[in-house]
Formats: C-alpha cells, structure tokens, sequence
C-alpha cells in the first residue's frame, strides 16, 4: 500500500470494485424478510483488549433529514448506505485499520502501528491517507452513482485521535452486544465530530504530532475552538487541528 499518494493501480482497482457493488446492490433485494444475527467471535462478552491505535470516526452530515418515510424511500436508504459503508469499510481493510463499529450514520475504525498492510508506516498516517482515499472515493466515484440515480450525495465528516484505547465487547450474549473503544482518544475523537464540518478532517494534538513534518506544516490548520479538553500540568488547552491536505492526482 502506498501512504503518500493515491496510485493509478489501486484508483483502477477500486474503479472496478464499486462499480461491481454497484452491480450487486442494483440487483439484489435491499430488505429481506426475518434478521440475520451476525457471528462476532473475536471477543467474548465483558472482555477487552488494550492496544495502542489511532482511532478514526466517520459521521455521515444531516443523516436524519433525508427522506426515509415510504418504503421506496426506505429501500433507497439501505442501497446508498450499503454502497458507501462497504467501499469505506474495505478502504479501510485496505489500509490496515479494523472497523469495530457501525453506528447506522457512521463508522469506528483503529489502526495500529504494526497492523498488516501498514508497511511500517505509523498508524497516524496509514488512517490520514485511509481518510483521504475515503473523500476521493466518495467525491468521484460514489457521488456519481448517487447523482445518476437522482440521489443527494453523501457528505461526511471525519475525527482521528491517537492513544491507548481498550477494545472491549459489551452487552448480552444472544441478545443486544456491540464492540466499544474504550479511553480518552476513542472519546475525543468522538466528540470532536460535533466541531467539524463536511468534508473535514479533524485531529487531536496527539494524532497530529504523529503525522510527517512535512505533511503538519503544510496541510494542516489549528482550529480555531475550545475543545473542553486539557493536558500537562498546569493544565493546558487541548488543541484540534484541522488536516488539509487532499490527493491532488493519481501516482
């Protein structure tokens, strides 16, 4: 996998991955009679385990108020989040990070520093790039589906924040259960969603300590808010930065 750029094989690939889901969500039913429990034994229920990760959120924008009354308008619904989540979360796995939850609007992803797929790159640039290659994805190719079926294309934003987090499985076995990060980079990440715009990319101060000098002093911005968040002693305000950079073409 390449960090520092999009290339023009992968782009070719991943042209052909969505147009091939694309084909797929087009000819299959998108609701289905009963409910199918998916199998999840990675963890056992109570259980966790503690990693060092940068975590990632993405929250798709005004969700709610798109129409979703009628049946038609339901079934539309499943079809464009069916094809946006599965080519984010295959982004993803293609960069290296693990996708542990889905929250219906949006999507909660780590990346560890020696995951497979990293290259020995730091986590922190495996997810900025993993983010960019999300925006392009959705910008011209999933955008352009959704346009050709008369369809507002998706605008969402995204947070990175980089610590020791706990990935824990909670809940009742065969009944309601769903994997959490648990620890405070997985919670500022996660609130700092409420102070970043569409197409945003925002990050802590220590996910942005993290990414290559070159890539801080040219493509990123301090953003000017209170986060409500402090650090060191005496308390100091903790910072959000916003990421700037995009790929500019095909490598």
């Amino acid at each position: 996998m390449n960090f520092d750029g999009l290339k023009t094989e992968y782009w070719n690939r991943q042209i052909a991955r969505v147009e091939s889901l694309r084909q797929k969500i087009s000819s299959r039913a998108a609701i289905l009679p009963g409910r199918v429990i998916p199998d999840d034994i990675d963890l056992v229920i109570g259980t966790g385990r503690r990693i060092d990760a940068t975590i990632m959120f993405i929250d798709i924008c005004s969700f709610s108020q798109r129409a979703s009354s009628t049946a038609d308008e339901q079934e539309m619904m499943i079809r464009v989040l069916n094809l946006f989540f599965t080519e984010m979360i295959r982004i993803t796995e293609d960069y290296g990070g693990v996708v542990e939850k889905n929250t219906g609007d949006g999507l909660m992803a780590y990346f560890e520093d020696k995951a497979s797929g990293s290259a020995g790159e730091n986590s922190t640039k495996c997810a900025t790039a993993c983010a960019l290659t999300m925006q392009a994805s959705n910008a011209n190719l999933i955008s352009s589906i959704l346009r050709a079926s008369g369809v507002s294309p998706i605008e969402y934003r995204t947070t990175l924040e980089h610590g020791t987090v706990t990935i824990a499985r909670i809940g009742a076995p065969q009944r309601f259960n769903a994997n959490v990060a648990v620890g405070n980079a997985a919670n500022f990440a996660s609130k700092m969603l409420g102070q970043v715009k569409a197409e945003q990319i925002g990050m802590g101060r220590a996910a942005w300590l993290r990414l290559p000098e070159y890539w801080r002093n040219n493509w990123s911005n301090l953003a000017p808010i209170n986060t409500g968040w402090t650090y060191g002693n005496p308390p100091q305000p903790y910072p959000l930065y916003l990421y700037t950079g995009r790929w500019a073409k095909l490598i």
